[in-house]
C-alpha cells in the first residue's frame, strides 16, 4: 500500500490544475459535467481558464439537469480514492471519466471538483503542485491549503487502516444495551462507527470529519477547539428545527462531562452534525468545536445509533489493540469495582466510603452531602446483594499521571428485576487507589 500511495502522490504532483482550480474554488463553474465530453477539446496553447469557461457556458441544460443516483454514505470518498489509484497507475483517461461522473453526482464535493480540474488541466499543461495558481489571493490560497490538507488526510486513511480484529483501547467493556459505539481519531480526521455484537465490536464504517478551527483540547467557551474524552450522545435533534448550516441533523454529546468539569473546563453545545447543502465536506480544521460529517455519512449514523446509550470517544490518536488487551488493561479497576459492590451489598459504610474520593462532587453535592444518599440506597436494598447489570466500562488516559474509568450499569438488588441506572467516574493516580469522584443516576 505505501508504494501505491507514493505513486498517487507523485502522479498528483505532476497532473494538477492551475486556472481551472481557481475557477472551481471561486464557484464560477457550477456544473462542469460537459467539459471532457465536448468534441472541441482545447488546443495546446489555449488558456485553461478560457477553455473551461467556454465549455461551462455552452454545456447543454439537459446535461446539467441530468438525474443523479441515490446518495449513500462513503460513496463519494470511495470513488475519489479509486480515481487517485487510477492516476497512480497512469490511467488518466479512465480517471478523467470517473472524475466527471463523480462531480456530476456530487457537484458540491470541492475536492472532487479540484481533482477533476487537475485532470482537465493535464491535457493542456504540466503544473507543479496541487492548486498551482500564479495569481491567487490570500483567500484562494487558504482554500487550496485546506483542500490539500483534506486530500492528504483521506489518503492517510487509505494507507493506515486499523489492524484487523482490533478495537480502540478505550473500549474496555460495552454492555449489550450499547448497540453501537463511535470513536474519533482527530489526527486522522476520521470517525469510526462500530456495532456491538455478541462476538464483540465490529467496525461498520469510517468517515472523514472536520474539527475545531483551533484544533483539539477544548478547555474554554469560545476557544474554537474540539474536546477530547469519553462522551455519550444525549439527543437526536430534528433537522426541521435546525438552521440549514447543520445539514442532515445533529447529535449533541455531554461535553463538559464530570471529568471536564473537575478540570475546570467550560463551554458546551458540542454536536456531531452535517454540512450546508452547498458544501459536501468542510476543511479539516473548520468548526467552532463540533465534529462535522458529510450529510450522506451523517444520515447513516443518525439511522444507526441510539440516544443516551451510544458512547463517543474523541482522541488525539486512537490506540488499536486486541479486545482482550483492552479488557486486561481494566483488570485493576474491575477489582476495585467489585470491592465497592461487595461493600455496598454488605451495607458496610465503613468499608464503602473509602471508595469515594475526598473531593467527590455530584451535581454540587460534596462527599459529606452524598453520604446520606448512599445510606438510603443501602436501606432500600433491605440487605439484598447488589448486582451490576449491563456493565459498561470506558477507559480514558489523557496523560501519564491520571487514569479515568467511565462506568455505566444498572444497580439492581438481588431478587428485583430493575433498578436505577448509575454512571460513575473513577480515577486513580500513580501509586494511588481507584476512587469515585462522581456518581449519578441517569435512568
Amino acid at each position: 500500500m505505501p508504494s501505491s500511495v507514493s505513486r498517487i502522490r507523485t502522479a498528483l504532483a505532476r497532473t494538477l490544475p492551475a486556472a481551472v482550480a481557481c475557477l472551481l474554488l471561486a464557484g464560477l463553474l457550477p456544473q462542469p459535467t460537459a467539459w471532457a465530453a465536448r468534441e472541441d477539446a482545447p488546443r495546446r496553447g489555449q488558456s485553461a481558464r478560457a477553455a473551461a469557461t467556454t465549455a461551462a457556458v455552452a454545456a447543454p441544460a439537459a446535461v446539467r439537469a441530468a438525474p443523479r443516483p441515490p446518495i449513500v454514505d462513503g460513496d463519494a470518498e470511495a470513488r475519489l480514492i479509486a480515481i487517485y489509484r487510477l492516476i497512480g497507475d497512469g490511467e488518466s483517461a479512465r480517471a478523467l471519466a470517473d472524475a466527471e461522473k463523480l462531480t456530476a453526482d456530487y457537484p458540491n464535493f470541492q475536492l472532487g471538483q479540484l481533482v477533476y480540474g487537475d485532470l482537465l488541466a493535464q491535457r493542456i499543461r504540466i503544473v507543479r503542485a496541487l492548486g498551482d495558481l500564479p495569481d491567487h489571493d490570500a483567500a484562494q490560497a487558504a482554500s487550496l491549503a485546506a483542500l490539500r490538507h483534506e486530500s492528504d488526510l483521506r489518503l492517510k486513511a487509505l494507507r493506515e487502516r486499523p489492524p484487523a480484529g482490533t478495537v480502540p483501547a478505550q473500549f474496555v467493556q460495552l454492555s449489550a444495551s450499547s448497540r453501537h459505539a463511535i470513536a474519533i481519531d482527530t489526527s486522522r480526521a476520521r470517525l469510526y462507527l462500530f456495532e456491538n455484537t455478541d462476538g464483540g465490536l465490529k467496525l461498520l464504517a469510517d468517515y472523514y470529519i472536520s474539527v475545531g478551527k483551533s484544533g483539539i483540547e477544548k478547555s474554554a467557551e469560545g476557544d474554537m477547539r474540539t474536546p477530547l474524552g469519553v462522551y455519550y450522545i444525549t439527543s437526536n435533534l430534528d433537522p426541521r428545527t435546525l438552521k440549514p448550516f447543520y445539514g442532515a441533523g445533529a447529535l449533541p454529546i455531554n461535553y463538559p462531562n464530570p471529568y471536564d468539569m473537575r478540570l475546570g473546563k467550560t463551554g458546551g453545545g458540542i454536536w456531531l452534525h452535517g454540512t450546508p447543502a452547498d458544501q459536501f465536506s468542510r476543511a479539516p480544521l473548520a468548526t467552532d468545536g463540533c465534529v462535522v460529517i458529510a450529510n450522506p455519512d451523517l444520515r447513516r449514523i443518525l439511522g444507526t445509533v441510539a440516544v443516551r446509550s451510544t458512547p463517543v470517544v474523541i482522541a488525539e490518536r486512537l490506540l488499536w489493540v486486541p479486545p482482550q488487551a483492552a479488557r486486561a488493561a481494566g483488570k485493576s479497576f474491575e477489582d476495585a469495582f467489585e470491592g465497592w459492590r461487595a461493600a455496598k451489598s454488605a451495607g458496610d459504610m465503613a468499608a464503602l466510603m473509602p471508595f469515594y474520593a475526598p473531593d467527590f462532587n455530584s451535581y454540587g453535592k460534596s462527599l459529606e452531602a452524598w453520604r446520606p444518599v448512599v445510606q438510603q440506597d443501602i436501606v432500600r436494598a433491605q440487605g439484598r446483594p447488589v448486582r451490576a447489570k449491563d456493565l459498561s466500562m470506558l477507559r480514558w488516559q489523557h496523560d501519564n499521571t491520571t487514569e479515568t474509568m467511565v462506568v455505566t450499569f444498572g444497580e439492581v438488588p438481588e431478587g428485583i428485576r430493575t433498578g436505577p441506572v448509575r454512571r460513575q467516574y473513577w480515577m486513580r493516580t500513580p501509586h494511588g487507589p481507584w476512587q469515585i469522584f462522581f456518581e449519578g443516576t441517569i435512568g
